[in-house]
């Protein structure tokens, strides 16, 4: 779901562009964070701790490690701060990730 208009702010969308996630090819907008896309999309968990509990979209400016994901073959990028791009590979990172 996203806010299509609001009575204050503007939304200045970028085209619209395609990824992955988890297999999955999903929409977004292009410059728009990959958590965002992510939540518009319906998904809502996007890492787990190190006791398997879910976490989700929190705090959208990378200061918690709750949106660690694996993008492109990267581990433990902060999805709520990194900007969408046409073809990215978003999978959720098992662990703490690997060292590449």
């Amino acid at each position: 779901m996203r806010i299509e208009e609001h009575p204050v702010l503007e939304f200045k969308r970028g085209k619209k562009v395609y990824f992955t996630y988890d297999g999955e090819k999903l929409e977004g907008y292009e410059g728009e964070t990959i958590a965002a896309a992510l939540h518009a999309a319906g998904v809502k968990v996007l890492s787990h701790s190190d006791r398997n509990r879910p976490r989700g979209f929190y705090c959208a400016i990378g200061n918690c490690s709750s949106c660690f994901m694996e993008v492109n073959g990267v581990s433990n990028v902060k999805v709520c701060i990194e900007p969408l791009r046409e073809d990215m590979d978003v999978k959720t990172q098992k662990g703490k990730g690997k060292i590449v």
